[in-house]
């Protein structure tokens, strides 16, 4: 049974353009806040610690996205974020912002581990790939000739 995560977030005057919407390179930010707090709160790893002690990266290598329909100021939306499949070295998720049963946003991302000392891609580290097993059991496979590593 894959488990999904998700978080209510607020739309702000900083999120929007002027015209009052959000700007598209803010749902970025936002999916960016919902990876690290999905790492602190559903899979236990403090993503603080993995990026400045630990020194391992999860940057996007791969992203597709679909804008629906506008997000306002004051609105609050919920980003919904389900794993897709893991591999040896990176993670595919599958994102959506929805608010009122209307979805607004999508986003398939392949994150991949890398180490922050040298750039280049890793192995996910043992207690991360378990928690993500942990979180969507049955999905593992290899993405490296997918994600380009």
């Amino acid at each position: 049974m894959t488990h999904t995560f998700d978080m209510p977030m607020r739309i702000r005057f900083a999120h929007c353009d002027p015209a009052g919407i959000v700007y598209f390179p803010q749902y970025l930010v936002m999916t960016n806040m919902l990876v690290e707090d999905w790492f602190d709160d559903a899979l236990g790893i403090d993503y603080a610690q993995m990026i400045s002690e630990r020194r391992v990266g999860l940057p996007i290598v791969r992203l597709n996205c679909e804008f629906s329909r506008p997000s306002r100021m004051g609105e609050t939306v919920t980003l919904t974020l389900a794993v897709d499949s893991v591999g040896q070295r990176s993670v595919r998720i599958d994102i959506v912002c929805h608010c009122d049963g209307e979805v607004r946003f999508r986003a398939k991302q392949v994150l991949v581990t890398t180490s922050l000392d040298d750039g280049r891609s890793i192995d996910i580290p043992g207690d991360i790939a378990r928690a993500l097993e942990r979180f969507a059991p049955g999905t593992s496979r290899t993405l490296q000739e997918e994600s380009g590593t």
